[in-house]
């Protein structure tokens, strides 16, 4: 399985190499963002003690090609976990190619570098596919080829749909199903179905460039295994986006 996820990586690559130039335009766009939420939960696991947090960053697009900045603050002390109020314990840096393959698939392919604190840093790779049509369903494939010692991959398939309410306001409801495959450094170490989670988000433009959107989401393991690592949990949180 590690072999087939890291030839469907390599095969995006090559895609992406033969990119036309033009979709490689140099003129940089991108936005910031910041927001609050009630806790930091990620793949299920509540990464903030259930004290709230702040969560920003920025993305830069030169045509198909972004680079990310994001870090996690967190507001409260929490005792029993450790973390510390004031302090940023987690800063993420990605660089992302994406393209459209034709009017229904789109591609995309990538690395994430974690900086933890309190943990040793890691990288992850990514493939992902999603389709132009009802639901926008996608399947991304997350490899740890940095601290995981086992298979080390990470499957997410996800829909979502959004609804134009009135002039400035959407609401979008989305799914996620996860698969773990003995990503045993951040998951686990066992191959089953992870967590489901389900999310609603309400988008509200403030202006042509800033918007404020409010979620919620729901969290859930799905096997015996991930039962282990994970709790059910619930986050809220609202968010503000510059664009540029």
């Amino acid at each position: 399985m590690k072999k087939l996820c890291l030839i469907l990586i390599v095969s995006v690559l090559a895609v992406v190499c033969l990119a036309p130039v033009s979709a490689m335009a140099f003129q940089a766009e991108g936005d910031a963002y910041i927001g609050v939420y009630d806790k930091y939960l990620w793949r299920g696991f509540d990464l903030s003690g259930g004290m709230p947090v702040t969560q920003g960053g920025v993305d830069v697009s030169f045509g198909a090609l972004t680079v990310s900045y994001w870090s996690n603050l967190q507001l409260k002390n929490d005792v029993g976990e450790g973390f510390d109020a004031g302090e940023i314990n987690e800063t993420d840096l990605t660089l992302d190619y994406s393209r459209d393959l034709n009017d229904l698939v789109s591609i995309s392919v990538g690395n994430i570098f974690y900086a933890l604190d309190g943990a040793e840093d890691t990288n992850e790779l990514y493939a992902g596919v999603s389709l132009h049509t009802i639901a926008s369903p996608s399947l991304t494939v997350f490899y740890d080829w940095d601290k995981a010692e086992e298979s080390g991959l990470f499957y997410v398939f996800a829909v979502e749909q959004g609804f134009k309410i009135m002039d400035k306001l959407s609401v979008t409801p989305g799914l996620s199903v996860s698969y773990n495959d003995e990503s045993d450094y951040s998951v686990g170490n066992y191959s089953d179905f992870h967590d489901y989670e389900f999310v609603l988000r309400a988008d509200y433009e403030l202006a042509d460039d800033l918007a404020v959107s409010a979620s919620y989401v729901f969290s859930s393991a799905l096997s015996d295994d991930a039962k282990l690592a994970i709790d059910s949990q619930n986050q809220v949180g609202v968010n503000v986006t510059l664009a540029f």
